[in-house]
Parts: structure tokens; sequence; C-alpha cells
């Protein structure tokens, strides 16, 4: 587990809230912002889920005092979902609540495709109650564009992302390159009508066609941002920083890492390649 952990420690800031701090401001210093995520998910009972919604209160006091340029990232089974909607909707509405009177902002991550209606029922809720709350996303889902279309006519800010969850052929593309072009159409929609989208890719592909597609539609540099995870393709997003784009990196900490770590190397093989390519890249 040692040899795992120095591993994974290129793609976690730490086990511990003070050990992130050090790397969230390195990158504030090159001109990057973050979202400051507390790794956890399906959480077994009511005082777990209130001890992940308190560390999240922990962080935001953190970004407060420390004065880092950084929102946060939840999931919401970590937040209690398998223990009810109305459990979970209460315990993230005291993360959303503390966030708007920090003048901050709260991303609620996407999870696997029986979480998905729920996720957005939640987000909804909270939307129309405090506006400072965004969601996820998945370009390979089939329902996505639909989806999309909805969040854009009520305003909500949208990370989009391929999707890292194996999912049935009836409800998701299964291949690299239709993933892909459904990434493309609905990042588009996004770019055009979104609320200051987050267009989450390390594929450089995509992230030139982003900024060729912003440029020929008059989409100014801030109505959107890229986003990358922490400890992959530094040096790509140090050079889109330099080049006035907003760039944004997920920047995940805590004693879960190895779920976190081992779940994205096993849900799909092409996540041990991407990983395995970029551990000695910038």
């Amino acid at each position: 587990m040692s040899f795992l952990y120095l591993f994974a420690k290129r793609f976690v800031a730490g086990e511990e809230l003070e050990e992130a701090i050090p790397p969230i401001k390195a990158l504030n210093e090159k001109g990057i912002m973050v979202t400051f995520d507390h790794l956890g998910e399906n959480v077994k009972n009511e005082q777990e889920a209130t001890a992940a919604a308190d560390s999240y209160l922990q962080i935001l006091d953190v970004i407060q005092r420390e004065g880092l340029n950084s929102n946060v990232s939840i999931k919401l089974t970590q937040m209690g979902l398998d223990l009810g909607d109305d459990f979970c909707l209460k315990n993230v509405e005291r993360i959303v609540k503390k966030a708007k009177e920090l003048n901050n902002f709260v991303r609620i991550d996407m999870e696997g495709s029986n979480y998905t209606q729920r996720t957005l029922d939640i987000t909804y809720k909270l939307f129309d109650e405090y506006k400072n709350v965004g969601v996820v996303i998945q370009a390979m889902l089939l329902r996505s564009e639909s989806d999309i279309k909805t969040l854009i006519k009520r305003g909500i800010r949208v990370r989009l992302c391929k999707g890292a969850y194996k999912e049935p052929e009836s409800i998701a593309y299964q291949k690299k390159e239709q993933v892909n072009e459904n990434y493309k159409k609905l990042m588009k929609m996004l770019l055009k009508d979104g609320n200051y989208p987050a267009i989450a890719t390390h594929d450089e592909e995509i992230i030139e066609e982003a900024k060729r597609f912003a440029e020929e539609n008059g989409i100014d540099r801030s109505r959107f941002e890229f986003q990358m995870l922490y400890g992959i393709r530094r040096d790509l997003q140090i050079a889109l920083a330099r080049e006035g784009y907003n760039m944004r990196v997920y920047v995940p900490y805590g004693k879960e890492w190895f779920p976190y770590f081992y779940r994205r190397l096993r849900e799909r093989k092409e996540n041990l390649f991407f990983v395995m390519r970029n551990f000695f890249k910038g």
C-alpha cells in the first residue's frame, strides 16, 4: 500500500487537509484556480454523512482564511444520498449556504447513472434557493444532450466531462470516438449558450477545438474555463493559463485515496494507460 500511495501522490494532494494547502497555493501562484475535493463516497450512515459535510465547512473556512482561489466539489453519495434524498439535500444545503455566505461556489459531481436524475433533482432545488451551485454532466450518456438543454435554460453552471463509469450500451456510448463527438457537440452548446461552462478534458484536440469555436463565435475567454485533474498534464495547465484562459484544477485529498485512485484505473482500461503515459509528463 505504501508503494501505491507513492504512485497515487502524483494525483492526490495528501491525506490531511493541511497537506493540500501548499499545492493549491502553488497552483494559484501560476494563475491556476482550484476546485477542492475531500475524497469519499457511498457513506453507510448519517453520522458519516454529517461528518463529511462538516469537513467541507472546514474546507470553506480554510479557503477563506488562506485566501485560496478555490471552490469545492462534492459527491452526493458522500453526503448521504444512499440514505435518502431529503436527508442528503439538507446535509448538502449546509455547505451551499455557507459557501454563499463566503461568496464561494459548490460543484456537485456526477456519479454512476443510477444517481443521475437524483443528482440533478437535488441540484435544481439547491440552485433555485441559492444560485451558487453547479453540476457535472457526462458526455458518454445518451441523455446528456437533453439534460444540458434543461441546465442551459435554467442558467445552471455545467462542468462537462467524458465520464469514467462503465455504463451499459442502452444508456451510454461505448466507443471512444462516439463519446468524443458527443463531447464536442455538447461543449459547443455550452460555450454558445451556457452559463460559464467548465470544459473538463485533457484531450488536446478537444481543447484546440474549443479555442477555435470560441474565437470564431466571438466568445470571450472570460465566459468559460478549462478544467483538468491534479497531477495530469501540468504543462498544459500552465500553458493554457499563460495564454489567458481560465484554468481550474480538480484537487482531491483525504484518506480515501485508494478507492478514488483504484476506481479511476479499474473502470475503464484507457484510464490506466492514460495515467501511465502522463506519470512522467510535466
